[in-house]
């Protein structure tokens, strides 16, 4: 039997159903949503969406859409990817056995309230994974030594208003949570950042620190009312004139918080005072033992450095593998 796996819309596994995964408006069969990123929700609802309760809140709040939802279907079984609140990976069983995994964005590490995926407790044949980090350059400190360095940074900086940039989903909540664990400073966020922690909270028994701004909107903060809180703020914001106002007056600090970090090209991107690579992905190391935990008979690569990472597994670990570029279809025959 012929199988297709396709990048459009989503990525497509056209097996005996047509399954659809984190597409904006393509619907299948059945239709997998992995986290609530807005790159990987729907736009407009498709009808019934295999996906945790918890992504399911935290899209809805995001972005107004209602829709329906499972935690699972026939054949199709979702387990924790480990990347943000509610993040899944699927696990797709055809007709006749053959085993998929879509990871989605994913990460191996234990972070704040996360677990990380659990690539030795897969059994599939065909892994179709993310490898926005797919380079040998980008490696990234331990976890627990990471953490301990933002603490002290926290720590060394206690009367001046700091302000942590990081994605309004995922990072922004640690963010609050690691700084909740380095001081008792006030915690403010913006109301997008606020959204987010409210939906969480909903849906799960995690909580966070962090304040909405009373004004409704973190840009209307007066150097005045500032002395020595914690602000967190979505990543597009940092270069924002009137966070440059707000330092300029009050000394205020910007730290930038990404994987992308381990290159100092994203201090002077972001404009900031110092940046910390801790991200929601896997590292270069933690993707090819994933692969090779996992060991599947076959790998499709896909975002960032999809076609390095794909040669590695090959001419390195001798592993079938290659990328899966946009409306370009690879072909998987099993018998």
């Amino acid at each position: 039997m012929s199988r297709r796996v396709t990048h459009r819309d989503g990525i497509h596994f056209d097996l005996d159903r047509h399954v659809v995964a984190d597409a904006r408006t393509t619907a299948g069969d059945v239709n997998v949503v992995s986290h609530a990123h807005a790159d990987h929700t729907f736009s407009s609802s498709p009808g019934t969406v295999v996906c945790s309760a918890e992504t399911a809140a935290i899209a809805t709040a995001r972005t107004g859409v209602e829709f329906d939802s499972v935690s699972a279907a026939p054949g199709v079984e979702l387990v924790p990817a480990g990347h943000v609140v509610g993040s899944r990976a699927a696990v797709i069983e055809a007709a006749g056995g053959t085993r998929y995994c879509y990871t989605g964005d994913f990460s191996t590490r234990d972070r704040a309230y996360l677990e990380g995926f659990d690539p030795a407790a897969l059994d599939v044949d065909v892994l179709v994974m993310e490898t926005t980090y797919g380079h040998p350059r980008y490696r990234f400190p331990d976890q627990a030594e990471l953490e301990a360095s933002i603490h002290d940074w926290i720590r060394d900086h206690p009367d001046q208003p700091l302000f942590l940039f990081g994605y309004s989903l995922g990072r922004a909540q640690k963010l609050q949570w690691l700084a909740a664990e380095a001081t008792d400073r006030r915690i403010l966020v913006s109301r997008t950042i606020d959204e987010v922690n409210r939906a969480i909270e909903s849906s799960t028994d995690i909580g966070f620190a962090g304040e909405s701004v009373d004004a409704g909107s973190i840009s209307e903060l007066q150097p005045a009312a500032l002395t020595d809180e914690i602000v967190v703020v979505p990543s597009n914001q940092s270069r924002r004139d009137w966070i440059d106002a707000i330092a300029d007056e009050t000394g205020a600090l910007k730290a930038g918080f990404s994987g992308w970090a381990v290159e100092d090209s994203f201090l002077y991107r972001g404009d900031y005072d110092v940046t910390f690579p801790l991200t929601d992905h896997c590292d270069f190391d933690e993707l090819i033992e994933t692969v090779r935990s996992i060991d599947p008979e076959l790998v499709y690569t896909q975002h960032g450095f999809d076609e390095q990472f794909a040669d590695v597994l090959a001419t390195e670990y001798g592993y079938t593998a290659r990328p899966l570029k946009r409306d370009q279809t690879a072909l998987a025959d099993f018998g």
